[in-house]
């Protein structure tokens, strides 16, 4: 997984020694359909049955979640609705309107656990930029050792 480093420092300090942290440099995206050609790939099914089961669970997803589901899906992990919103003296003041939703994410351990063994490849400052930021090309990420 290639990394750039990025210099930080506390808020409202503009001068004076940081911290360097990693930064995953994102190489593209992946489309619905980029996803149901790859599994097409390793798969009985067609793409297009691949492409219509994702698509009908993208669509089924928001009424789940407004229903006071969550959604766990096996070893990827669990979705869930979460609110913010601002804080009333009392409950007839309270104002629904200000109400944000949220969808939240947990990884399974499953996943943590895969995403845990990582490689890491830092990139220069300017090698992430200008590359990559369009479609990844035939044969996808490439996988870790």
């Amino acid at each position: 997984m290639k990394i750039k480093l990025v210099e930080k420092r506390k808020p409202g300090t503009k001068t004076g020694p940081g911290k360097f942290y990693a930064n995953p440099v994102n190489v593209g995206r992946k489309t619905l359909k980029d996803i149901a050609k790859d599994i097409a790939g390793r798969s009985s099914l067609t793409r297009g049955d691949i492409e219509n089961v994702l698509s009908n669970f993208v669509d089924r997803l928001p009424s789940y979640l407004r229903d006071g589901f969550s959604v766990q899906l096996s070893e990827f992990g669990t979705m869930r609705l979460t609110l913010s919103s601002e804080g009333s003296l009392t409950e007839k003041a309270f104002n629904i309107e200000k109400i944000k939703p949220r969808v939240t994410f947990t990884p399974s351990t499953e996943l943590k656990k895969e995403l845990a063994d990582n490689s890491y490849e830092t990139v220069k400052k300017d090698e992430g930029k200008g590359k990559g930021k369009g479609k990844q090309e035939e044969g996808g990420t490439p996988s870790h050792p």
